[in-house]
């Protein structure tokens, strides 16, 4: 499986910015994809690494983007403290 956002089926791609909340945990993750729907319950069913432990989950945001260069910064913003802040306050 290519890395979120990378299928290389040659068809324009919109990206999603989204910001996921643990309902166990006090943790919220935010991430892209081509395919939200599909990333979220791979996350649901433990498949990340980071955010295996952290399971179950809810969306809480998510943007539609149309390059993964602005999809990308905008997710290195809601990283931030700044962005954690706004994610926090929805």
């Amino acid at each position: 499986m290519a890395p979120a956002g990378r299928q290389g089926t040659g068809r324009y791609l919109m990206y999603y910015v989204y910001a996921i909340k643990s309902l166990a945990h006090n943790y919220i993750y935010v991430g892209i994809s081509d395919d939200i729907k599909r990333r979220i319950s791979e996350h649901n069913k433990g498949y990340g690494k980071t955010t295996s432990f952290y399971k179950p989950f809810k969306l809480i945001h998510s943007e539609k983007i149309s390059s993964r260069i602005k999809a990308r910064k905008r997710e290195k913003y809601l990283k931030s403290g700044f962005g954690k802040e706004f994610l926090k306050n929805l």
